[in-house]
């Protein structure tokens, strides 16, 4: 029986074989009675998963590569609206079919073939969700440091193990509880996170003495320390500290590499002798505070504006990438596709926008506010190092809660769902939502967050970002392929139209690797660079048109 209405969910379920290998009351269809999430519980999931440390980056990275922070608000803001329209899309099949993402990907790649991409999403996740935990598990760490009057290891301390211990008992403990919990945490916190980023941006403006004296502090965040300069005679050193209220905070300077020089009183200009050659190390100073060391050299050649901004919109949709293939693991308990819809929109963009604007702003208010800060690489630009700024341990205590909440919110709802449905869905008879969120657990200590924090996130980044194909195949299939109409009977069985070839759709996997070889080969290839670039755009344009092409192949030539 086929159908593309959440109203006939309850029906379908008889359709189905309860002792099929493809088959768990965890993968089953959601009831129509179980679908309680409305379009506040959507929004919420959203603000819980948006609402963290890397959202609160984001912006900072991209005024550091000299962007203003408007441009870097506007990009962050355009791509979320572009990303949550594939997502609403890609979640109205959740909605019509109450099935999470490893048993719709069935249609589209075959019963065994979707192991592929969502075990792929899943090890993506279970990265992130070691990241997150051990995150987490320092706010844990440091709430007990401020309660004992004990000072923080500055290494990996058994203190920091035993805080990442607990954090991930408790992420366990909302993964035994299912589903129901995990709305339950996301519909609390959301409110906490939103007032706690409106309170960080009153803080901030009434320490540094008003609303646009900080943003005006956004200019001194762009330019770099100090760079070079050719003259006449030879090369210039210019210095920018940052100022405050038209003086110069660092009072001298001194340069460490090549040479190493005394502490020199500070000038706008130094010319350097010929014995000191680029790149220069240098520090700035001011009484007891010394900044932490910054290199100058000769200013890169400026490219297009437009080549920066194209980068870094594709950069901010990869954020979301694997949750866009995924998300109808959570809209599948939505009521409606109002609800879904509303919820996605208000939830997404806006905390992105909000909690951006929100790092933007506190760390321009730092530049006022806190003497030791010379120069813009010293300013608190993540939430951790902001909090290192502060004594009181009620303070610590109380912004090391909100990380806490901040961080499981995100960690349940983006990085234990998906991975947790993609391993029952290996062996559906024998695991289910529980086990797979414990084996996500497992892997996310198997990975050493504590060890390979930095080098494990790069890698998470450029894998999110190749998954723009994934999407592409699975969008072509609902909507131009099958037209929203899947038969729900057939993807609980191992036996039937969605077997294709052994249980692989050939026209998907092709369809698939066609994208991530347009979204990679620029990489190799100068002249395509711009492929690249664009790589979750390019790589999710190909394998929609190509999997509909020979899908259509496929279908006149009489196949399934």
């Amino acid at each position: 029986m086929e159908s593309g209405s959440p109203d006939q969910l309850d029906e379908l379920m008889q359709q189905i074989d309860p002792n099929s290998d493809l088959y768990s009351a965890d993968l089953a269809p959601v009831e129509a009675s179980h679908k309680t999430w409305n379009w506040w519980h959507m929004t919420a999931i959203w603000i819980g998963m948006a609402v963290c440390i890397p959202t609160y980056l984001l912006a900072s990275y991209m005024i550091k590569s000299g962007l203003g922070w408007v441009e870097a608000l506007v990009i962050i803001f355009v791509a979320n609206i572009i990303v949550t329209v594939p997502m609403v899309l890609n979640g109205k099949a959740g909605v019509d079919y109450g099935v999470p993402f490893p048993v719709l990907g069935r249609a589209a790649f075959g019963v065994f073939g979707v192991h592929i991409p969502a075990i792929v999403r899943a090890i993506v996740a279970c990265g992130w969700f070691g990241i997150q935990t051990w995150i987490g598990g320092l706010a844990f760490y440091a709430i007990g440091c401020a309660a004992l009057g004990i000072t923080p290891s500055s290494g990996l301390s058994l203190g920091q193990f035993i805080g990442f211990g607990l954090f991930w008992l408790v992420n366990l403990y909302f993964i035994w509880k299912g589903t129901e919990s995990i709305r339950w945490l996301e519909s609390w916190a959301a409110p906490i996170l939103l007032g706690i980023g409106l309170l960080l941006i009153i803080w901030g403006a009434s320490g540094a003495g008003g609303f646009a004296k900080v943003l005006d502090q956004s200019a001194q965040m762009q330019r770099p320390a100090a760079s070079l300069q050719t003259n006449g005679n030879g090369i210039d050193l210019v210095l920018t500290p940052l100022t405050k209220d038209g003086a110069t905070k660092a009072t001298q300077f001194q340069i460490t590499a090549p040479i190493q020089t005394e502490w020199l009183p500070m000038t706008e200009r130094y010319a350097l002798g010929p014995e000191i050659k680029p790149p220069i190390t240098l520090q700035f100073g001011h009484g007891s505070h010394i900044s932490n060391p910054v290199k100058a050299d000769f200013p890169k050649p400026a490219g297009s504006p437009w080549d920066q901004y194209l980068f870094w919109l594709t950069a901010m949709v990869g954020f979301w990438a694997t949750m866009s293939i995924s998300i109808s693991d959570i809209t599948r308990f939505a009521k409606t596709q109002r609800d879904q819809t509303i919820g996605q929109f208000l939830g997404l963009p806006g905390t992105m926008l909000l909690y951006s604007f929100v790092g933007v702003f506190v760390t321009c208010a730092t530049l006022v506010m806190f003497d030791d800060i010379l120069i813009a690489d010293d300013a608190p630009w993540d939430p951790v190092s902001l909090l290192g700024k502060f004594k009181s341990p009620s303070v610590v205590i109380g912004a090391q809660f909100f990380m806490i909440i901040a961080t499981l919110s995100t960690n349940i709802a983006a990085n234990v769902i998906a991975p947790a449905n993609a391993f029952a869905n290996l062996l559906p008879r024998h695991l289910n939502f529980k086990s797979g969120g414990l084996i996500t657990g497992l892997l996310g200590i198997a990975i050493c967050p504590w060890w390979l924090l930095n080098e494990i996130s790069n890698l998470l980044i450029f894998v999110s970002g190749l998954l723009g194909p994934v999407l592409g195949v699975m969008l072509s299939d609902y909507f131009l392929v099958k037209k929203g109409r899947l038969s729900v009977a057939d993807l609980f069985t191992s036996q039937g139209i969605y077997r294709y070839t052994s249980g692989f759709n050939l026209a998907a996997l092709i369809a698939l690797t066609a994208g991530v070889i347009t979204a990679l080969i620029g990489y190799w290839i100068p002249k395509l660079s711009m492929l690249y670039t664009l790589s979750w755009f390019s790589g999710f344009a190909v394998a929609f048109v190509v999997y509909w092409l020979l899908m259509r192949i496929q279908t006149q030539n009489g196949g399934a």
